[in-house]
């Protein structure tokens, strides 16, 4: 289903609302304008059973757009009267906006038929329901494999601005992809054009939009045991094979956060590989392949952009603690506390869901 233009999807909003209250219809507010600090109107003002909605519209419910609203609204709030609630809709609100809304304390609903409304004398919340605006095919993402080199480029000093230019020869795009991608994330609201350069408006948020496209899977990985003990020793032992074979590699996730915080201990060592390893590598590293309770993940990444801020730690070549900490969103074992872990420590200033 195609996405409404804003003045009958604001109208779909307010059928949505009276629905929830049980009402046939809102009435339209008039009595009081709320404006903000630019001079401009929000999207709409109902009144329905006592209570005044301010309602603000975005066509996309990812992270990045849900966060600026967000922002937006909560600036403006002090102008509202008392009693008027702040409210967002969008046509499908995904899974880490909604989590951001719930931080934010901020009632929200979408066109696919989910709300969540808590406030003061009302509880309503109704999730689950599909994304009915889902497009065939996978439309391109500014978080797709080569486009994610400038995202991992801004969050590695995410202080400073960059020159597209700059971005595009560090990166290796041509400048051509890095304006569209640029453009993607402008239109997110995630990044700011400023006199030097972009910059990420707000590290975390961009870093939280990222994740939640993300998925490891989509690298080739190649599943399988080696018999060394723990998994410290086992990184090692891998590290240092790959070494004397000249094969580029860097460990990441599970192997990555104990190396940088000693936090939680680990089984399970991923190791990242510029191409397929040959019968030779796997057999000096002694690697059976067996999905079933394997103890070694050997990947061959979508994009050479995940070696992008590679540095030793210990000895060992570990990604940058942006790539580690996204890989650990699919791994098992005690990951989300290593996630936890390197954010709080390695990427301090991001703020966290």
């Amino acid at each position: 289903m195609k996405i409404p233009r804003e003045a009958p999807a604001i109208r779909q909003a307010a059928e949505c609302l009276a629905d929830i209250f049980g009402a046939s219809e809102l009435a339209e507010d008039t009595g009081f304008e709320v404006r903000t600090n630019d001079g401009l109107k929000w999207d709409a003002v109902f009144s329905i059973r006592g209570h005044s909605f301010v309602l603000e519209w975005r066509r996309s419910g990812s992270l990045g757009p849900v966060a600026d609203a967000i922002r937006r609204l909560r600036m403006a709030q002090s102008s509202f009267p008392h009693e008027v609630i702040p409210l967002l809709a969008v046509p499908y609100m995904g899974e880490a906006a909604q989590k951001r809304c719930e931080q934010a304390e901020l009632p929200w609903l979408d066109l696919s038929g989910n709300a969540r409304i808590v406030v003061p004398g009302i509880f309503y919340q109704n999730l689950g329901h599909p994304n009915r605006f889902r497009r065939p095919g996978r439309p391109e993402s500014a978080f797709g494999p080569k486009g994610s080199r400038i995202t991992r480029r801004l969050l590695m000093e995410p202080s400073k601005a960059v020159r597209q230019r700059v971005i595009a020869s560090s990166t290796g795009l041509n400048e051509g992809h890095v304006s569209r991608i640029v453009g993607k994330l402008l239109e997110a609201g995630l990044v700011a054009r400023e006199a030097d350069g972009i910059r990420a408006t707000d590290p975390g948020t961009l870093l939280d939009a990222w994740r939640e496209e993300y998925r490891f899977d989509r690298h080739d990985v190649i599943r399988g045991h080696i018999s060394v003990g723990g998994g410290e020793s086992l990184t090692h032992s891998i590290a240092k094979i790959l070494s004397k074979a000249d094969a580029p590699h860097a460990a990441t996730a599970l192997a990555t956060a104990w190396l940088w915080t000693r936090h939680a201990g680990f089984r399970l060592a991923t190791v990242y590989l510029a191409s397929h390893p040959s019968a030779g590598i796997k057999e000096a590293l002694g690697f059976r392949e067996e999905p079933r309770g394997a103890n070694t993940w050997l990947v061959v990444p979508n994009d050479e952009g995940v070696f992008d801020g590679v540095e030793f730690v210990d000895g060992i070549r570990c990604v940058h603690p942006v790539q580690a900490y996204l890989d650990l969103k699919d791994h098992p074992e005690r990951a989300p506390e290593a996630a936890v872990e390197i954010r709080r420590r390695l990427l301090r200033g991001y703020d966290e869901l």
